[in-house]
């Protein structure tokens, strides 16, 4: 992970969002004001990919994800953050449950109490775009900006955020989860090729709709005598070369919807990128980012160092800082035989560990009472099993299939792929099936079940 020097901590004064966005009851935003000391630079912080309500092998992690909410907030105040960028999945399900609502409209709440003038959210492949859409008129009394969908012109997408007596503070092209449907007209006979290169240049031609209308917006401010004001480019997408970890990340279309960092123009100032959950730098450049998500979502996941990302805009290039998110919820793999595994378990116990566990059982002996075992080893912790794969017992009572074909533990890729597998299919034939199949899968994903 990439980890630029920390700028010197400091405060910054709490500035008054446009008067045309401010209900009555947020007044009181004006003494609280008096909290963050001046600076003339813009602090903005990134994070994305939240996925609320997800749930880890059957158990909930609402607590979790209270805890970073809680976490964040309170960087916001201490940072002296300006803005705050959610840059797509904040729900895990296009139909999310009560819990993870309530998680995300009280933190909203708390954030607007913050130093912080104005928030914007877009959404991600995860969630429902009319959910999001929906309560976005009242949410804007809190200076929260709220993209869902694709805008039918660029100009619903390219905001000009105000702070201190409407001052303009930073252009943000909020671009939302580009679906099929939003940028590619289908047209029969099209290979697999022609669908995917349609799909790359609709990503492109919004990009560039979007950042032309940011850069025109920009002279025009400028010529007002606001000179230097930031743009900054929110997105969630698959970059080429971007990195992803088994089990972390979801694919689509298999490469065909990746795009490069050429999309985004030199007058870009910041990209803040979701959709992949490690954090990492694009094509080396030091100012297109995914922050990645905020707790592992995956034992895949586990040894990740989690991260927000707070870029400070004065008359310099911006001055990047990854800030690392502390671990709300330990995750322990152990693998091996059954006295390597029980011998893990009775160190974590010795050090007080409440880790959740992923075991995999490898040694050459049938046991078939795993669970009983480990979880009396376990008993008088605070620790909890949440997955044991015995990999000798599924090849004994299967063979020749091994346990990691088991379709407990196949994702529908790999289904797929056994059947094609089963099925003795050539593999000058298995790209355009596997590609087609790919993309059945992104249209059920895509399908928003709130729309109607």
């Amino acid at each position: 992970m990439d980890a630029e020097p920390r700028p010197e901590q400091s405060a910054f004064r709490r500035s008054e969002s446009s008067p045309i966005h401010r209900a009555p009851w947020l007044e009181d935003r004006r003494q609280r004001g008096a909290a963050c000391h001046g600076s003339s630079n813009l602090k903005v912080l990134h994070t994305s990919d939240w996925h609320l309500g997800q749930s880890l092998h059957g158990r909930k992690r609402y607590e979790e994800f209270k805890s970073f909410l809680d976490w964040l907030s309170a960087v916001m105040e201490a940072e002296g953050i300006d803005v705050l960028l959610i840059a797509g999945d904040v729900f895990d399900s296009s139909t999310p449950s009560n819990r993870a609502q309530e998680l995300y409209y009280d933190f909203l709440l708390k954030a607007s109490r913050t130093c912080c003038q104005n928030i914007v959210v877009i959404a991600g492949n995860h969630d429902s775009p009319s959910f999001l859409d929906a309560p976005k008129e009242i949410l804007r009394s809190l200076n929260v900006y709220v993209i869902g969908q694709k805008a039918e012109t660029a100009e619903g997408e390219v905001l000009v955020l105000h702070g201190e007596g409407s001052r303009p503070q930073a252009i943000v092209c909020a671009v939302p989860y580009l679906r099929d449907r939003d940028i590619r007209i289908v047209e029969p006979g099209e290979s697999v090729e022609e669908k995917g290169a349609k799909l790359v240049a609709g990503i492109k031609e919004h990009y560039r709709d979007v950042c032309e209308l940011a850069e025109r917006k920009q002279l025009e401010l400028s010529k007002e005598g606001h000179p230097k004001i930031p743009i900054v480019v929110m997105g969630h997408l698959f970059m080429v070369g971007g990195k992803t970890v088994s089990g972390g990340e979801i694919g689509e279309l298999g490469s065909l919807t990746q795009v490069g960092a050429d999309i985004f123009p030199a007058s870009i100032n910041y990209v803040a990128l979701g959709h992949l959950h490690i954090p990492q730098r694009v094509d080396g450049a030091g100012h297109i980012r995914y922050c990645g998500s905020p707790i592992p979502l995956s034992f895949g996941e586990a040894k990740q160092e989690k991260t927000v990302i707070i870029a400070e805009f004065g008359d310099a290039p911006p001055n990047i800082h990854v800030m690392p998110i502390p671990c709300f919820q330990a995750l322990e793999s152990i693998v091996g035989s059954l006295d390597e595994i029980t011998a893990g378990l009775s160190r974590l116990c010795e050090d007080g560990s409440d880790a959740w566990l992923e075991i995999e059982y490898t040694g050459a002996e049938l046991v078939g009472n795993l669970w009983e075992i480990f979880h009396e080893s376990i008993a008088d912790s605070s620790m909890e099993i949440r997955r044991i794969k015995n990999r000798v017992f599924s090849a004994r009572a299967l063979a020749p299939i091994q346990d990691e074909e088991m379709l407990e533990n196949l994702d529908f890729h790999q289904v797929f792929e056994s059947c094609l597998d089963d099925s003795k299919i050539p593999p000058d034939e298995r790209n355009g099936l596997l590609a087609s199949y790919n993309e059945i899968l992104q249209l059920l994903s895509e399908k928003d079940p709130r729309a109607d």
